[in-house]
């Protein structure tokens, strides 16, 4: 009997000591904050976790992170960044010109690392690609100088286009960019850009309406706008029978729209991960160089076109790297 007893207690014992570990793990486990300025995309979400995995980090195990999300509200934006800062978490991850401006705002000592940023250097977020300077460092999207290929795509496929809508934030400065890109882009092509501002989710509607009153023949929508409005805007694309582009694939994969041209956002993500790990071992944002894509997909949706009543020429679905049917 006795023998029993003092087995059941060295069980419990052990079971006790091996939970005591995993608390003083966890305790010690480095936290990242991932701030986005919409509802953080579950393939953005998957990508980051996956860069981590393959580096050994393991969230609730070895690592713990720490979600927020402005959905699409940017004056929220600082103050879930000082939230994170009051967590006092080890790295900041985010994407989008304002929110990475927000958790600047909010801290010059944690690092910031920076999944997707359409151009960091003119917007004033980082000195230079090669020395970022300050806290704040991680990957570039090359975004604005791409308007005119994405462009170029619309006008092969809609010979006749004389009036493209670009659905914006004026309040990101990595917008602003795009606009002005757009519209040196346009002239070259003998196109107009209709300007879309949109600021509040309460104007949307209001704001696509006028699309169709003023006859755009098509939309481009950044990521951040994809993101935050996605399913009005494909639903309205869809109904007003407009041809769609993105500037990442996983709009087209995910929610329909007709092509995109860029680069791989869930990719800048998965990479993100490699900049929080040498961080995490003791690296200074500031000696870490900015990362710009090397490689661009061309992706259409052929549903999407069939929908809309539009023919994609055989040259142009001969350059997609993937063709959606």
């Amino acid at each position: 009997m006795r023998r029993k007893i003092g087995i059941s207690v060295l069980a419990i014992l052990i079971l006790a000591s091996v939970h005591l570990a995993e608390a003083q793990q966890q305790a010690k486990a480095p936290r990242i904050g991932l701030l986005c300025a919409a509802v953080c995309d579950t393939f953005t979400i998957k990508a980051f976790q996956q860069g981590l995995r393959e580096l050994g980090y393991m969230e609730g195990k070895n690592l713990i992170i720490e979600y927020r999300w402005a959905e699409g509200k940017s004056d929220r934006l600082l103050t879930l960044a000082s939230e994170l800062v009051s967590l006092k978490v080890d790295v900041i991850v985010t994407a989008t010109t304002p929110a990475i401006q927000a958790a600047k705002q909010a801290t010059r000592t944690i690092p910031i690392v920076m999944a997707a940023s359409a151009d960091p250097v003119e917007t004033g977020l980082v000195a230079s690609l090669a020395r970022p300077g300050g806290n704040v460092t991680g990957l570039s999207r090359l975004g604005p100088e791409l308007e005119g290929k994405r462009l170029e795509l619309l006008k092969e496929i809609l010979p006749k286009l004389k009036l493209v809508a670009f659905v914006w934030d004026p309040a990101n400065a990595g917008f602003a960019l795009r606009f002005k890109e757009l519209e040196i882009a346009a002239r070259s092509l003998r196109l107009q850009i209709q300007s879309l501002e949109v600021r509040t989710p309460n104007e949307l509607e209001s704001v696509l309406e006028s699309a169709t009153s003023k006859r755009a023949g098509a939309l481009i929508v950044p990521t951040p706008m994809a993101n935050a409005y996605r399913r009005q805007i494909v639903d309205f694309a869809a109904k007003k029978r407009l041809p769609l582009i993105y500037d990442t694939r996983e709009f087209v994969d995910e929610a329909g729209g007709l092509m995109s041209y860029g680069d791989n956002l869930t990719e800048l993500f998965r990479r993100a991960a490699t900049y929080v790990d040498k961080i995490l071992k003791g690296a200074k944002p500031a000696d870490l160089p900015v990362e710009q894509p090397m490689k661009f997909e061309f992706v259409i949706n052929l549903k999407t076109a069939k929908q809309i009543g539009l023919t994609i020429p055989h040259e142009v679905l001969a350059r997609a790297d993937k063709v959606i049917k």
